[in-house]
């Protein structure tokens, strides 16, 4: 058992408890924080699989795999909640979100044991950098699919359309965190704009 498991088990236990001990909305959000967590450590074993069978670098790895099976993984338990539990579309929504929180939380505590903690603001930025990407594009995928998901004629088109949407907005953040200087810090920066952004637009039409 390597370390990655040793966090999740650390991480999901307390939780696991708290999901047990609890009922209703707060046990739905406890439940898909752990699996946001199982997400992205499945996500891990297949990034490196498939790197290991193409040979790619861990740089290569990062840009072209990682945004493409993490998106899809992420999806996965929200398609399965929307098709057999079938939930109102605020409870739909928010354990999407739920679950790419929890993702995002794994993720970090992962990168913060493999980089070591020695500069905090870079951990201050990457931290809240790759939560909101994960948020970003979480709300992305279930705002869209709340919509499409009312036609079934457009239900396989359009969650295509929003998960290659999801995974090109990763990918990009990415290339760019990827990078050193500036590029690396606006990239950090731009999941918080966007989510400013729709934050605004929301407000507004509501």
């Amino acid at each position: 058992m390597t370390y990655v498991e040793n966090i999740f088990i650390c991480l999901a236990a307390p939780l696991i408890i708290a999901a047990l001990c609890t009922r209703g909305r707060a046990r739905r959000v406890i439940t898909f924080i752990i699996i946001g967590m199982a997400a992205s450590l499945v996500s891990s074993y297949i990034s490196s699989f498939i790197a290991a069978v193409q040979g790619a670098t861990l740089d290569a790895a990062s840009l072209e795999i990682s945004p493409f099976v993490e998106e899809i993984i992420k999806l996965v338990p929200i398609l399965f909640y929307l098709i057999v539990i079938r939930p109102e579309h605020s409870d739909a929504a928010e354990s999407c979100m739920m679950s790419a929180i929890g993702f995002a939380t794994y993720e970090n505590v992962c990168f913060l044991l493999q980089r070591g903690v020695g500069n905090l603001m870079f951990l201050l930025i990457r931290g809240f950098g790759t939560g909101t990407m994960h948020v970003v594009c979480a709300s992305l995928v279930s705002l869209g699919l709340l919509r499409v998901w009312k036609s079934e004629w457009l239900r396989f088109a359009g969650t295509v359309a929003l998960l290659s949407a999801a995974i090109t907005y990763h990918g990009v953040f990415n290339i760019l965190v990827s990078q050193t200087g500036a590029p690396a810090y606006v990239g950090y920066f731009i999941p918080s704009f966007t989510a400013l952004v729709s934050l605004i637009i929301r407000t507004r039409h509501e």
